[in-house]
């Protein structure tokens, strides 16, 4: 039997300037995916004049994305993330380098390292429900390493 329960899933982040000690990150989300990740993609093609076609690899960021429960610490802690790197006027962002390990219930590690925090809100926001709308934060990495119970893949 397969348990493919994500309950129990947690990070730690880091980021050079902002949070060297790093922060813990549990507080995911209940009305949006708490974790995603876009599909890579790998290679392109295009087709000669007579269809034949041509291939190349091409790199990709390695991009996941989190969702948090709103004022929950670990959303203050990465809307000050957001905050330290935006760049403004009169603003020098931070330049934060951003290293993510998460440990999945299964027992499986996976690290993401030399990364960037890409987007995330500048403000609250509030749902026609009445509620603050969950905040999403994505990143982008160079690299990625596994360990642990799943690395079979």
């Amino acid at each position: 039997m397969q348990n493919i329960s994500g309950f129990g899933l947690s990070a730690n982040i880091v980021a050079s300037n902002s949070f060297p000690n790093g922060f813990p990150l549990t507080e995911f989300a209940d009305d949006v995916d708490p974790l995603d990740s876009p599909d890579l993609e790998l290679a392109d093609t295009a087709y000669g004049l007579n269809g034949n076609m041509v291939v190349w690899s091409r790199p990709q960021g390695l991009e996941i994305v989190f969702a948090v429960i709103p004022n929950s610490e670990g959303d203050l802690n990465l809307q000050a993330l957001v905050e330290a790197n935006r760049v403004g006027y009169k603003k020098r962002g931070a330049r934060d380098v951003i290293n993510i390990a998460m440990t999945y219930p299964s027992g499986e590690q996976v690290t993401m390292a030399s990364g960037v925090v890409v987007t995330g809100p500048f403000t609250k926001r509030i749902a026609s429900a009445g509620r603050f709308k969950t905040n999403t934060y994505r990143f982008r990495f160079e690299e990625v390493s596994r360990s642990g119970a799943a690395q079979q893949a």
